[in-house]
């Protein structure tokens, strides 16, 4: 018994001594010891090689099921005007004008949107090519061979046991250390960012630093999950725009605003939208104040596209300096599917993966041109982000993701396929006209 408690203190003695030195002290003072790196680089190789494992049992054993492929529908690229020029082409070729076949090609249409539209698969996972020894990606993968599944083992205890509790601590010590002064705000901010971002085994890849947020101005950014918060702030302090939550998350955010003037608000009440709107006006007028973070798009995506931007952000005022997030889904899956689970849930996931892999760009400030229009405006800064984060550019509205369809967005649809028909007939009967 005695033994047993010797070798118990010790292990606590080590486990205090690695997030002291190894993640505290190192996030105070912004210094890196390149441990993560290394952890990085030898997930790689192991997953490499899982990958390599797999592909060989697949063909020693057939029964083995092969990865599903990203999407149920395999979508012909270009639009469906592109698609249409085609058809009309094809059919001049044959001395046609119009058949009763082309109802067919929006009939598919309304198909392929039936089974797997753009918005629904936005909102789960993203699919992965290979297996990175997550039970939660995949459930047979594991049982390939016996290699496979003594690496799969100790995954889970290194996971649950040794990286799981490293990355407890800092999650406490974050809420606790929000309720400073003022004065030591942006200080206490940036260090307990860099605590949790080291706990999570963060990656974070900083591209163009010298375009990063000013005072006064306001940071808008796509939305994956809420550790971009944590991410986006180890480099820099941010004033947070968003709405209350509850549970864990709330507790988070009651503790944050005691330290800065963040804007936390309900969605659900117009009377509180006019008093952001005000309040982040005059946030903004006030040029020593830290930049506002927004995620416009109002809810978390799949890491795969950027969705429609709302434009009460554009119409503030002011200098955008947009930002891209993508994160790299080998390592774990960062994408939080609110619907699905909830924070407590969602942290457990996120602090039993492998890592947090990042990059983030920055992208040259932006301001409204002469005769832009706040909605032009917000459609113009999306399209750079999901151009500088390849991710694709998606006009749909992220709030379909718990509403229904407004008729303004079924009206709009019925209008572009009857200026695609009108057109295509417009051009058939001027090539038929006799000369």
């Amino acid at each position: 018994m005695e033994d047993l408690w010797t070798v118990a203190v010790a292990v606590f003695q080590l486990w205090m001594f690695v997030v002291v030195f190894l993640i505290t002290l190192p996030a105070m003072f912004g210094l890196s010891l390149g441990v993560t790196s290394v952890y990085i680089q030898i997930l790689v190789k192991l997953l490499e090689w899982a990958t390599i494992r797999i592909q060989r049992g697949r063909q020693e054993q057939p029964s083995v099921p092969a990865p599903l492929p990203n999407g149920i529908i395999e979508r012909a690229e270009g639009s469906m005007e592109e698609e249409m020029e085609q058809l009309r082409r094809s059919r001049s070729l044959e001395g046609g004008e119009f058949a009763l076949s082309d109802a067919l090609y929006f009939c598919k249409k309304g198909l392929e949107s039936i089974v797997d539209d753009q918005v629904t698969q936005r909102f789960s996972s993203e699919d992965l090519a290979s297996w990175n020894l997550l039970t939660r990606t995949n459930q047979n993968f594991r049982y390939i061979s016996l290699r496979l599944t003594i690496f799969w083992g100790i995954g889970v205890f290194v996971r649950y046991c040794v990286l799981f509790p490293l990355r407890s601590v800092p999650r406490l010590s974050m809420c606790i250390c929000f309720s400073v002064k003022y004065w030591l705000s942006e200080v206490v901010h940036l260090t307990c960012y860099r605590i949790c971002a080291r706990a999570l085994s963060a990656t974070i890849r900083y591209h163009n630093k010298e375009n990063r947020p000013q005072k006064g101005g306001i940071c808008v950014a796509n939305h994956t999950t809420p550790i971009d918060v944590v991410i986006l702030a180890n480099d820099g302090c941010y004033a947070m725009v968003g709405q209350i939550h509850g549970g864990l998350m709330g507790v988070i955010q009651r503790s944050m605003v005691r330290s800065c003037p963040h804007v936390w608000f309900e969605r659900s009440e117009m009377k509180d939208r006019h008093a952001v709107t005000t309040r982040l006006r005059a946030h903004v007028a006030a040029k020593t104040k830290l930049p506002i973070l927004i995620f416009p798009e109002g809810t978390c995506i799949n890491n795969t596209s950027v969705m429609m931007f709302k434009k009460g952000s554009f119409e503030i005022g002011g200098t955008i300096h947009p930002v891209a997030i993508k994160y790299d889904p080998r390592f774990g899956d960062a994408f939080w599917n609110s619907s699905k689970y909830n924070m407590v849930s969602y942290l457990l996931r996120t602090m039993t993966s492998w890592a947090v892999v990042v990059n983030v760009w920055y992208l040259p400030p932006m301001t409204i041109q002469d005769g832009e229009d706040a909605v032009q405006f917000a459609n113009r800064v999306k399209s750079a982000i999901a151009c500088r984060g390849g991710l694709l550019d998606l006009a749909w509205d992220g709030s379909l993701k718990r509403g229904k369809v407004k008729d303004a967005y079924k009206e709009e649809q019925q209008k572009m396929y009857s200026r695609v028909i009108v057109r295509q007939n417009g051009i058939s009967a001027t090539n038929t006209r006799p000369h």
